[in-house]
C-alpha cells in the first residue's frame, strides 16, 4: 500500500500563496490518480481538486478555480496543490488522497489511501 505524506502548510495572509506536496513512498504515485480535500473542524470533508493517473486530467470545486493548480511529477513520487490568491475561507486542514484508478473522483469514499493531513491558515 502507498503512504502519503503532506507538507507545506502553514500560515498566509490573503492574497498570498502556498504550494502543498504529497509525498508516496512505499508505493510508485504513478499507479494512482490523486486527490486533495480539506476539512474544517465540525464540516465534512470537501473535495477541492484531483487529477488522473497519466494523462494530466484535471478538475476542481468551484470555489478554488483559477486559483489553485494541482500537478504531479511521477518522477519524483510526489503531488501539488499551487495555492495562490488565498482566501480567509481556504482554512482548513488539507488531505491529499490516491486513488488506485486511472481516473479523479471527487468522492472521499472512492480514495484509498490519506496523508495525515497539513494546517492552512489564510488571514484578512
Amino acid at each position: 500500500q502507498v503512504q502519503l505524506v503532506e507538507s507545506g502548510g502553514g500560515l498566509a495572509q490573503a492574497g498570498g500563496s502556498l504550494r502543498l506536496s504529497c509525498a508516496a513512498s512505499r508505493r510508485t504515485l504513478s499507479s494512482y490518480a490523486m486527490g486533495w480535500f480539506r476539512q474544517v473542524s465540525g464540516k465534512e470533508r470537501e473535495f477541492v481538486a484531483a487529477i488522473t493517473r497519466s494523462d494530466g486530467g484535471t478538475v476542481y470545486t468551484d470555489s478554488v478555480k483559477g486559483r489553485f493548480t494541482i500537478s504531479r511529477d511521477n518522477a519524483k513520487n510526489t503531488a501539488y496543490l499551487q495555492m495562490n490568491r488565498l482566501k480567509p475561507d481556504d482554512t482548513a486542514v488539507y488531505y491529499c488522497a490516491a486513488r488506485q484508478s486511472l481516473y479523479y473522483s471527487i468522492l472521499p469514499r472512492a480514495y484509498d489511501y490519506w496523508g495525515q493531513g497539513t494546517q492552512v491558515t489564510v488571514s484578512s
